[in-house]
Parts: structure tokens; sequence; C-alpha cells
């Protein structure tokens, strides 16, 4: 329960951090209403929609309710997927308002011992830190290597865990050995005759650890399509997960960390594979739009951001011989792709040029698929029978494979696999990894010329 001194301190919070100008753009219309997950799935509870989340927002700051322990349980329970601003007619950037939100209410409430111990843990040691996330992750691989992850699945020690946590371990990706994980190239040449572009890529924390095959399947399919790659060495964390859990002041000091990084490589576009952390890079500008010194170089660096799909839609990768074994594929939006750096289209293109794969549209593929960060962890109930919705409308379209282009979709979509007993029937594969063996099934491998087009 909140004491009063907590409450004002919320409420002060609130009226200091919200932009109330974008709270009073919203005008109550309700066509947000049919595409907000919770709201669905609360049986059209007003409390879990945008239109009711932006209500209490306004309320909080014009003082005429308390921050009760339900207005921060709605605040919390909003998955942050955005599908509301694409259909606002007044165009109420939803998500920025409930980064604001959280902001406030995490540096007003009083967190429990645990909460403040797990933040500072992760949000402020190891995430910021590719060493410590390589450290942390070389755990996970040790574990699954050593044969311990197979004891503690076959004594059973998984059971105390709940069933999204033990399915979810089953799914983990296997993480590579340290070693690998360590050499990491900076300068990758083309793997053509004609350079088309010269592009930075961004490798983000988790993604070039527990997912590093993905991002050496992305470098490799910008160097086929023509690609000149700088991968700056002291980038780090997009700050994603800091911004949509209220820790925005540490999401800005991460953001200048990598606008440092960057400025350097003198190139067309950074690009990204993760939908999740380049519609947090896209938001740079915004973020940073109260500093004189940061305002212009974030928004300069935002601009050049452009997710892997929609840069080899650009340069015709789609027109060349792409091959797969005889299949129906269906795909997954990633929300933060969609709805924050507005690609849509360019994964269905590609996807439809591969010769041997039929594409078939997913029934509300752009529905969330309730991974969300950590909302699978911390709001799993809920996550699940999101889950449970998504997976009824894959398997009606009878794929074998289900398509993505963000991690954590990945990861969601491969424990709906395995909560429905369809493991070996059907996969769920980044996009990256499913063109690049589509490629490569077509044009020969020529492992001494991609040897020397790599600059450690």
């Amino acid at each position: 329960m909140m004491d009063m001194v907590e409450k004002e301190r919320i409420q002060q919070a609130f009226k200091e951090k919200m932009d109330y100008d974008e709270l009073m753009n919203c005008t109550r219309c309700g066509f947000c209403l049919p595409s907000c997950p919770t709201y669905i799935e609360t049986g059209h509870d007003e409390v879990h929609s945008p239109r009711g989340r932006i209500a209490l927002m306004k309320a909080l700051v014009d003082g005429e309710i308390d921050p009760t322990e339900e207005v921060k349980a709605s605040i919390d329970m909003c998955l942050g997927c955005r599908a509301c601003e694409p259909v606002c007619p007044s165009g109420v950037k939803f998500g920025r308002l409930l980064e604001q939100a959280r902001d406030a209410i995490s540096q007003a409430h009083k967190q429990s011992l645990t909460e403040r111990a797990l933040r500072g843990v992760f949000f402020k040691n190891i995430f910021p830190y590719q060493k410590r996330m390589i450290g942390l992750t070389g755990l996970l691989g040790f574990y699954q290597r050593s044969g311990a992850q197979k004891l503690a699945q076959s004594i059973g020690i998984m059971k105390i865990f709940p069933g999204s946590m033990r399915d979810m371990e089953k799914v983990l990706p296997k993480v590579p050995k340290k070693k690998a994980l360590k050499n990491r190239p900076h300068h990758l040449q083309p793997l053509t005759e004609n350079k088309t572009k010269k592009v930075a890529f961004f490798s983000g924390c988790l993604m070039d650890t527990i997912f590093m095959d993905t991002n050496d399947a992305t470098t490799k399919l910008l160097q086929y399509a023509g690609c000149e790659i700088v991968i700056p060495k002291l980038q780090g964390c997009c700050g994603a997960l800091h911004g949509h859990s209220g820790e925005l002041a540490q999401a800005r000091e991460l953001a200048k960390r990598n606008i440092i990084a960057f400025e350097e490589a003198e190139v067309d576009y950074i690009i990204t594979n993760a939908g999740g952390c380049g519609a947090f890079l896209v938001e740079y500008g915004h973020l940073l739009k109260d500093d004189p010194e940061w305002s212009e170089r974030a928004s300069l660096f935002a601009r050049k951001i452009k997710d892997i799909t929609s840069v080899l839609v650009e340069l015709k990768f789609h027109q060349l011989p792409l091959r797969l074994d005889e299949q129906i594929v269906t795909y997954q939006d990633s929300c933060h792709l969609k709805n924050g750096q507005k690609t849509f289209r360019e994964p269905r293109e590609l996807l439809q040029s591969i010769k041997g794969a039929q594409y078939v549209e997913m029934k509300d593929a752009s529905r969330c698929c309730g991974s969300a960060g950590i909302y699978n962890i911390v709001h799993a109930d809920m996550a699940m029978q999101i889950l449970d919705y998504k997976m009824e409308q894959a398997q009606q379209t009878k794929a074998k494979t289900i398509v993505t282009a963000n991690p954590g979709c990945l990861l969601q979509m491969k424990l709906g696999i395995e909560r429905e007993g369809l493991t070996g029937k059907v996969e769920a594969v980044h996009i990256v990894d499913l063109l690049l063996q589509a490629y490569e099934n077509v044009h020969p491998i020529n492992n001494v010329e991609e040897e020397a087009a790599v600059t450690v």
C-alpha cells in the first residue's frame, strides 16, 4: 500500500515528466480500442486500453485521482506494442507517454529491496557493459554445454519454476563459446564486385551474444548485397529496456554513448536487425530533444537507422535467385518494427520472393505476440493468453516456418511451438537466417573470398 508521502511524490513526478500537450491530443474517439491486446484479453476493460490509460495519466497530472495500486497496475499491464499509434486519427504518441509515466512511477515509487537490487544489477551493471553481458551469457553457455541443463531437466529441478519459464528454458538458443563472442570483426568488405552502400551495423547486446549467429547472418546478407560494413567497437545497449522500464535517465546516457560510437563511421545507414532496438534508436532525437548539446546529433543519428529488411529491398536483394525446400511460411510482425520503424511491406516482399516458399498471411499478424521485452516474465499469465491466440492464428496458416524480425518475438514464437507440442513439426526463425539459407541454396559459398572480406 502507498502512504500519503509516496502518493504525493508520484503525483508531482507525473506533473514534471508528462507531456501534457500530448495527453490533450487524445480525443477519446476509441479508434485505438480494437488494436489493443490487453483491452481485448481483459474482456474490453477500459482501464486496460490506450484511451483509458491516457485518461488515468491526465487525471493524475490534474490531481483528480490518487496514484493507487490499481492505476500503477494499469500502466504496468500495457505491452508497449504501440499498435494504437497507427490507427490514432490524432497521431497521439502513446509510446512516449507510456515511457514518461513509467519513468515517473519508477523514480517516485518506493521500490522493494528486491526490485532495487534487480534494477541495479541488470539496468546499471550488466546491460550497459558488453563484456559483462558476454560473461553472463557465458554462464548460460556453460550450463547448456556441461550437461547441467539435461540434468536439471531430468531430475525435475525445473518444476519449481512457472510453466512458461520452464518452456522458455528449453527454447533458448545455444550460446556460442566465449572465445567466439570475443573475436568479433569490426570491418567487413562486400562479397560482390560492385559496392552498393557503406553502412554501419548496430550489433546490440543480446543480439551479439545469445543471437550471435543471427548477427553474423545479417552482416553476411549485407555483404552479399554489396555493402561495406563498419561495426563500431564502442557501441553498446540501445537503452530500450531501460526506457520501457522507467529508467529514462540511463537510457539517455546509453544513447549518447552510441551516438559517439557511430558519428565517425560516415555511413549511409545504420542497420538494425531487432525491431525493438531499432524502434528505440529512431527515437533518440526525441529522447535528447531537451539537451542542446545532443539534440541535433541525436536527430542525425536517428535519421540513419534502417532495418535490415528495408535496406535489402532497397538494394533489390529480393530480385536475386532465392530458394528453399517446398514449404508454407508465415510472418509474425515485430510490433516495434511495424509501429515504431514503419516497416511492414519489406519483410513480406522478401519472403514472397523465395522460390519453394508459399507465403500465407497470418490473421492478426501485427497483433503483439506477448513477448514485449521482459513482459512475458513479469506478466506471464497475460503474455501466455496473448500467445495462445497468436498460435491459433499461426496454425490456421498450416505453416512449417513462422518468421519474425525481433529476438523477443522469436523466443516467444518458439515458446508457443513448445507449448502447443509442435516441436519438430513447426519452427520459428529470424528472417535474416531464412534469407541467408535461401540465398546460399542457390549461390555457391566461397570461404576464401569470405575470409578475405573480413577486417578485424
